[in-house]
């Protein structure tokens, strides 16, 4: 490969790195060509961009994207395999998904939100984290109670001023 191929690929890889601002490393080695293509088409059918790259291009592309994490490049040993998502627990749950037919893919890292998580024991905990729509959504619920509940009091107590100060005397 030329230099100027390795070139495009680094900013290439950087280029995601960015766009998406999560992704995780995983080791696919030693799979079947026929799983490889099933891992690819569940990665297609949930919107999880997968990308096979060499580790020093992975690691050049690390630098060029800003993100310059010890962690993260101590994982890049041996075959890697990159899943980019908008949603950060996405390729967790594939993985996990994936793992009930076998043992690979093995997580070697992910970075979700600017925090690096290293290790296969951390899919777990990447498969609980909650999307930034799944927090927004909590939040306004959150937000959305207070007032459903003085709306709720106010036709309960026939939309009357004394209706409500019932309402209020009874909550309190």
């Amino acid at each position: 490969m030329r230099k100027e191929e390795k070139q495009e690929i680094v900013q290439a890889l950087a280029e995601q790195i960015k766009s998406y601002g999560n992704f995780y490393i995983t080791d696919t080695a030693d799979l079947t060509v026929e799983k490889i293509n099933g891992i690819r088409r569940k990665c297609f059918e949930q919107d999880i961009v997968i990308q096979v790259a060499k580790n020093s291009l992975i690691e050049k592309a690390l630098i060029e994207a800003g993100i310059n994490s010890d962690e993260l490049k101590s994982v890049l040993k041996g075959a890697s395999t990159l899943l980019f998502s908008e949603t950060g627990n996405a390729p967790a749950k594939l993985i996990k998904q994936l793992r009930k037919e076998g043992d690979k893919p093995v997580l070697k890292a992910a970075y979700i939100q600017e925090t690096a998580f290293v290790g296969d024991d951390q899919l777990n905990a990447l498969v609980n984290l909650k999307s930034k729509e799944e927090l927004v959504a909590d939040i306004i619920a959150a937000l959305q109670s207070p007032a459903k509940n003085v709306i709720s009091a106010l036709q309960s107590g026939g939309n009357t001023v004394s209706g409500l100060l019932k309402a209020l005397e009874n909550r309190g």
